[in-house]
């Protein structure tokens, strides 16, 4: 049986289709395994995030919190968003303008309750605090900007 011209367009079309959302589906599953999200620590009370899986927290360094190991390398610290707190190990150089009561982004993992942290980055200058924290605290009332942002 020969089809039509008009039905072998169809079959045509249909394939090409049919392949363009296969390649889709694999291009967006790729992506999500590369994706890292960012957290608050009042986002990881209220989520059940898979432990081992790579994100990023953010908020402020607590008061009182930053604690140097012996080893003269590794730093404990509290990260807060005002609400709640979730403790961080951290190996390695801290940035220069990391400071108690300043904003901070980690990127690591949770692991029995304590976030692994990998690098932590800083704000920069006495006005900046990164989006995602200055957006999280605005989010849960705790905001205490320069009424300009």
């Amino acid at each position: 049986m020969k089809l039509k011209r008009k039905h072998r367009r169809l079959v045509f079309v249909v394939a090409g289709m049919t392949s363009l959302l296969i390649a889709a589906g694999l291009v967006l599953n790729a992506f999500e395994d590369n994706l890292v999200f960012f957290y608050t620590p009042s986002d990881l009370v209220e989520k059940d995030i898979t432990e081992g899986r790579r994100f990023r927290l953010g908020g402020l360094v607590e008061e009182g919190s930053e604690n140097r190991l012996d080893d003269g390398l590794t730093v404990e610290f509290t990260v807060t968003d005002l609400t709640a707190t979730i403790p961080v190990i951290y190996r390695g150089p801290l940035p220069d303008l990391f400071r108690e009561g300043q904003g901070v982004v980690t990127e690591g993992k949770m692991v029995n309750g304590v976030f692994i942290a990998d690098s932590v980055l800083a704000k920069h200058d006495e006005n900046y605090m990164p989006p995602e924290v200055a957006e999280a605290l605005k989010a849960s009332g705790q905001w205490q900007g320069d009424g300009s942002e």
